[in-house]
């Protein structure tokens, strides 16, 4: 696909900018957060928003500006880290149900079993087990969402398998390795790329809600996640240490969307001629 089509979706360039923004800021948190983001002040206290303080102060006194730049560097690690375990683990799950026939019962029975419980609620269970950290949050939010991308790719598998072109490869006598590298693999790679945006905001969104619950990132880690838990006893007296890193949530996710509506309009042959 050319990159023209691509730029021509005006959703995807909204996604982009949104996305790219945050992350920049979030990568430059060194620079732009004016105080360390676990440096406490007790004399300010659930301070409103002032001149020094912009966007507020939590219950320890701590800069919500400073843990909002550090949290979305390490919300965004986490979403990505997810999106490209899930990728890897996902891909060949659902490459290998698809294409070896054999496999395909049993591993997808695996794949329904985790399935049957609910992303979140099997991430705060797997998170609750291994430990709060940032990793054990990335392989507990990867087994939960792999399964999605396990069924994705195995679909977009057996699609390609029945065309044409690849029984006219293997009836000239193509070998297996070459139909599912030259045929099968770049059939699959637009749908997976498609997914794994969803994935980085479904990520993204289930860190924050493991971190409320408390089984995230251990304190004083900052992430998008762990300042509205921060806030939480006092939602009444000091919304502004919930309300902003909440919509910062809410932007990055809609942009991460847009970003993924704007690859699949672009990537799958049956939405462009639909767009035309």
């Amino acid at each position: 696909m050319k990159w023209s089509a691509l730029l021509a979706r005006r959703s995807f360039l909204i996604g982009v900018v949104i996305v790219g923004g945050i992350a920049l800021a979030a990568l430059l948190a060194g620079y732009l957060a004016p105080f360390d983001p676990v440096k406490n002040n007790y004399r300010y206290r659930l301070g409103a928003p002032n001149e020094m303080y912009w966007l507020g102060t939590d219950r320890y006194g701590r800069d919500v500006l400073s843990r909002i730049l550090w949290g979305a560097q390490v919300s965004l690690r986490i979403g990505f880290g997810v999106a490209l375990a899930t990728a890897f683990a996902g891909g060949l799950i659902g490459l290998a149900a698809g294409w070896w026939r054999g496999l395909d019962g049993w591993l997808m029975r695996v794949m329904d079993g985790l399935m049957a419980f609910p992303g979140v609620l099997l991430a705060i269970a797997l998170a609750a087990t291994l430990g709060p950290s940032e990793v054990n949050v990335m392989i507990a939010l990867a087994i939960a969402y792999t399964p999605r991308t396990a069924r994705i790719v195995r679909g977009a598998v057996l699609v390609a398998a029945a065309q044409e072109y690849v029984e006219a490869a293997r009836a000239i006598g193509a070998g297996p390795m070459r139909l599912l590298l030259r045929h099968i693999l770049p059939a699959a790679v637009a749908p997976l790329v498609v997914q794994q945006t969803y994935v980085f905001a479904l990520a993204i969104l289930a860190e924050a809600v493991l971190s409320f619950v408390g089984v995230g990132p251990p304190p004083p880690t900052a992430t998008l996640g762990a300042i509205i838990a921060d806030g939480r006893d006092a939602i009444v007296e000091a919304p502004w240490v919930t309300m902003y890193p909440g919509m910062v949530i809410s932007v990055l996710v809609l942009g991460l969307n847009l970003l993924g509506d704007g690859l699949r309009d672009a990537l799958d042959p049956r939405m462009r001629q639909a767009l035309r």
